[in-house]
């Protein structure tokens, strides 16, 4: 009886480790196509001109226009304090951009860059030596590089969001 006992187990035992198993890379380069998709038409759509980011070599997907240069330039780190004010909006999967989804009006936060989603830390690295304080900048942001598969749903925003920030850099410390 022991022994039924013991085989009835171990055979239980491995069948529940047989579960499929996802390959979360697959997942995100998928998404990664999608949304570079998404952003690429959105740009031809409306005539903008935006220039993507590398990372190594290796496009992130990230887009990003200069409106403004400021004065100066930044030398951007991920401890680099940054004051900023921004809108926010959502590419939908229809190729339309939603409304603010999130704004900030006289209220200027001052943020440590490594802290933010890093679809503004790699956009504000890459312009360093192009992008300085009173400047402005969109940043056209695949969901890998803002809130991933998870909704926000206090945003109204739903999972593998592809987001627009429009950003206005008040000043830089570091």
């Amino acid at each position: 009886m022991n022994r039924i006992l013991l085989i009835v187990l171990l055979a239980a035992a491995g069948l529940s480790s047989c579960t499929k198993t996802v390959d979360v890379k697959a997942q995100i380069s998928a998404q990664l196509i999608k949304d570079d998709q998404l952003i690429t038409t959105y740009l031809k759509n409306n005539n903008i001109t935006a220039s993507v980011i590398d990372s190594a070599g290796v496009s992130t997907g990230i887009y990003y226009k200069i409106d403004t240069a400021g004065t100066g330039t930044g030398l951007f780190t991920s401890s680099t304090q940054v004051t900023v004010g921004w809108i926010a909006r959502q590419i939908k999967q229809d190729g339309t951009l939603s409304g603010v989804i999130q704004q900030t009006d006289t209220f200027h936060p001052t943020f440590i860059l490594g802290e933010t989603l890093r679809g503004w830390q790699f956009g504000f690295e890459d312009t360093k030596n192009s992008f300085g304080p009173g400047g402005i900048i969109t940043l056209y942001v695949p969901s890998h590089y803002a809130y991933g598969p998870f909704p926000q749903s206090s945003l109204g925003l739903p999972a593998n969001a592809v987001l627009v920030f429009h950003i206005t850099l008040y000043s830089i410390t570091n």
